[in-house]
């Protein structure tokens, strides 16, 4: 089931999005958050008194969005789950491997349990927020469900679970190689896919 976001929009895979060209964007565009320094208050006797500066050496921390933002974009993509509670693949709609993976994983759901979405799309953004990922990272699939996401290799189990036999089977036996070793190899794929597999125009789903 479909619903709008803003004006006027169409249905993909049981989603909004712009009917633009997509295109695809850069990764990982975080923010910076600056921690200001304290004060220490000194006192030098007993009728005079001053504030004292500490001097401490400002810290960034990159994030992709801080709790407040993540809980709001919860709310704000809740319509998605409203009418349709299957989780949501959301997918690089540009790369070949990606387009196959789907056309893959839409082969072995017979009871069409998941759906999917391009990341560079309009909704794949707004999903990407809710998961507390840029809006235009699109380094990993990432898969959506009401009450969490799964990105890397955590999202590609979790998709085996969901499809038909042997997958959930393969699924439960893949869990037990330990998480970074999944992620690096889920990375070296990722990184390359455009070099391997090469990349198309425009989504093909």
């Amino acid at each position: 089931m479909g619903f709008a976001i803003g004006g006027s929009v169409k249905l993909l895979c049981g989603l909004p999005h712009t009917t633009q060209t997509q295109s695809q964007a850069n990764c990982s565009n975080s923010m910076a958050l600056l921690l200001p320094p304290s004060a220490a208050v000194g006192r030098f006797s007993s009728t005079v008194s001053s504030l004292r500066p500490r001097k401490l050496n400002n810290t960034f921390a990159t994030l992709s969005q801080t709790r407040s933002e993540e809980a709001n974009w919860v709310e704000a993509t809740s319509s998605f789950f409203d009418q349709d509670k299957r989780p949501i693949m959301l997918f690089d709609g540009v790369c070949n491997l990606c387009n196959g993976g789907v056309k893959f994983v839409r082969d072995n759901d017979r009871n069409k349990t998941i759906r999917y979405e391009p990341l560079q799309s309009e909704a794949g953004k707004m999903l990407l927020r809710r998961s507390g990922r840029a809006p235009d990272d699109i380094s990993s699939v990432v898969l959506v469900e009401n009450d969490r996401s799964y990105i890397k290799s955590e999202a590609v189990l979790k998709i085996m679970e969901y499809i038909d036999f042997p997958f959930p089977q393969l699924a439960f036996l893949v869990q037990f190689v330990p998480l970074f070793i999944r992620d690096f190899a889920y990375d070296n794929v990722a990184n390359n896919r455009y070099t391997i597999f090469g990349r198309s125009e425009s989504c093909e789903i």
